[in-house]
């Protein structure tokens, strides 16, 4: 009964699709069930954008539209994008960002790509956009929260002995080098 509810689109004022939410220019669209598949996205030239509305294909698309960013393994589930092995501030080459852990010297920024554990009713993880950043909490913009969840989303951060913390199973997060933006748009 839960995977099959997972598949359906249960909240009937909403379209799966449909915008929900913008971050930087970039579209956030409506899945439905978190288990949804509307096929895969792929910019022109075939590079992999994900599979349409989930959590993964927006992250992608919103750093390739915004920064020109492709991906190295341009496949794989959101738990995928942290590299356990990838040492704190070092570049994740699957990736090709660089990678901070969670509770460690390197705070969010806006602009960060978050990645969340694996749950148990969710074995996949989880990927959004850092969209703020304050002291004391981060807010994210994501797609696929589930039918009746926001695209935004804030958890608290605590900063103790000079090490960032955020709440809600963050694994860390991935920047490209220099900051929050990468050269390049898409061609």
């Amino acid at each position: 009964m839960y995977g099959a509810a997972t598949y359906l689109n249960l909240n009937p004022s909403r379209e799966v699709g449909s915008v929900v939410d913008e971050f930087n220019g970039v579209k956030v669209y409506y899945n439905g069930g978190v288990n949804n598949s509307e096929g895969r996205n792929l910019f022109r030239d075939g590079y992999n954008l994900g599979i349409k509305y989930q959590c993964v294909e927006f992250v992608k698309r919103y750093y390739f539209e915004r920064f020109g960013h492709r991906m190295p393994d341009p496949y794989g589930h959101a738990r995928d994008f942290y590299d356990p092995a990838t040492p704190h501030g070092a570049l994740n080459g699957k990736r090709g960002l660089r990678q901070y852990r969670n509770a460690q010297s390197e705070p969010p920024k806006v602009n960060d790509l978050i990645v969340f554990a694996p749950t148990l009713f969710n074995p996949y993880g989880h990927v959004a956009i850092v969209a703020g950043v304050t002291d004391r909490e981060i807010e994210i913009v994501q797609q696929n929260p589930g039918p009746f969840s926001h695209s935004r989303a804030r958890f608290a951060m605590d900063a103790a002995e000079g090490r960032w913390a955020v709440a809600g199973g963050v694994l860390g997060w991935l920047r490209p080098d220099g900051g929050s933006s990468a050269a390049g748009k898409p061609a």
